[in-house]
């Protein structure tokens, strides 16, 4: 199932008792946190949060703010538009595992499986609702980070931060695009940091554009189907654009768009736009930020992310998480990542059974991988081969 929007989401999430809607007004600066760090620690992730009236320094935002939207496993599964998260585990499998239909009725099932292949090619468009409000900052406007409800989520860190960012990047050799999620501590109306650490694929498009010493273009999106933020988390391997997983789990293309002042295409069913650029070499002070251990991670020097114009839909919603001490938000996102991509790790190494990534463990620093093992240190060499030692 496809959301036509994020509002369309949380709709759906409304109707199955998933939501709850707050009225009075939150601030932004650690209130919303905490009423958020309770649901996500209630059994089996609480509920839902929109807030109608998130306050930035004592004002009322003009746009609301949703929280743990995909803190359970119902509405993870509902997330991506299935009953179950076995439904996308199950078709993972059946396409890996297909073969030359023997008979009328496999031939049918291989035929649908296609069907489902051919949505993950992405369209473009040259216009959608992620465009009903364009700002350029090199123009007057009234709109910047600053009216964005971008949460302080606790009170050690550096700065708000933009939790929930889809990055858009492209390798400026071949022109492959990536989509990662990397936090962005707010310093102005016009610039972030970007936490891209040296082994994700975002740093690795830098570095190119670096040696080429031009400006690498960055797109940043909020919001929209929430099968696209499941596509910027989940692990594929490096090359393999998140834009067409996206379509395969929604069962429906992504339409893009070409954005308005750099040189990249979005979704545009999207809730906001940041546009902009990093600068080669610039490095700026970032953190420091409550982190998944429940510790706050250290000021480092991550780059500068410049802001060229900011595009948005007239009524949009802006999404938002939290990271801390588990279980948290983040646990189910990681859970249906293992489970979906599981069938893959078995086709490339047999002797695994299972594989599990514990709340305790923080999402992505304790993984359990169960194996057949038939002969000694086969374990060491099953956990490197599938990456368990490097995520």
């Amino acid at each position: 199932m496809a959301y036509r929007s994020f509002f369309h989401f949380i709709k759906e999430l409304e109707r199955a008792n998933e939501l709850v809607r707050i009225t009075e007004p939150v601030a932004t600066e650690l209130e919303i946190t905490e009423l958020a760090d309770r649901q996500m620690k209630s059994p089996g992730g609480g509920k839902a949060l929109l807030f109608e009236k998130p306050t930035i320094d004592g004002r009322v935002s003009r746009f609301p703010l949703a929280i743990n939207t995909m803190g359970s496993e119902p509405r993870m599964a509902r997330a991506i538009g299935v009953e179950s998260i076995d439904e996308i585990a199950h078709q993972m499998q059946l396409i890996l595992k297909a073969k030359p239909p023997t008979s009328v009725r496999e031939g049918w099932s291989l035929l649908r499986q296609g069907i489902d292949l051919l949505h993950a090619r992405p369209r473009r468009v040259s216009d959608g609702p992620c465009k009903e409000i364009v700002r350029r900052f090199e123009n007057a406007g009234d709109l910047s980070l600053r009216d964005l409800p971008v949460l302080l989520c606790w009170p050690g860190d550096g700065g708000r931060f933009i939790t929930l960012p889809c990055v858009h990047t492209k390798d400026p050799d071949t022109g492959e695009r990536n989509i990662g999620m990397y936090r962005m501590q707010v310093f102005d109306d016009r610039t972030t940091g970007m936490h891209w650490q040296i082994h994700k694929v975002g740093a690795r498009h830098g570095k190119r554009y670096y040696e080429k010493n031009e400006k690498m273009p960055v797109a940043v999106c909020l919001g929209g189907d929430p099968a696209y933020t499941f596509a910027a988390t989940a692990p594929l391997p490096d090359g393999l654009d998140e834009t067409l997983f996206a379509g395969f789990v929604r069962k429906k293309s992504v339409d893009l768009v070409k954005c308005e002042t750099c040189d990249l295409e979005v979704p545009v069913d999207v809730d906001f736009v940041l546009e902009g650029y990093v600068q080669p070499g610039e490095l700026r002070d970032e953190g420091p930020f409550g982190d998944h251990t429940g510790f706050y991670t250290p000021v480092d020097q991550y780059p500068v992310f410049h802001l060229t114009a900011i595009t948005c839909r007239k009524e949009a919603i802006y999404p938002a998480t939290i990271v801390g001490v588990p279980p948290m938000e983040d646990f189910y996102l990681g859970s249906a990542s293992v489970r979906i991509f599981l069938p893959v790790f078995k086709m490339n190494f047999p002797e695994i059974v299972d594989m599990a990534l514990p709340a305790e463990g923080v999402f992505h620093n304790l993984v359990f991988v169960s194996i057949r093992k038939q002969y000694p240190y086969q374990a060491t060499r099953s956990c490197m081969a599938c990456g368990a030692w490097g995520r």
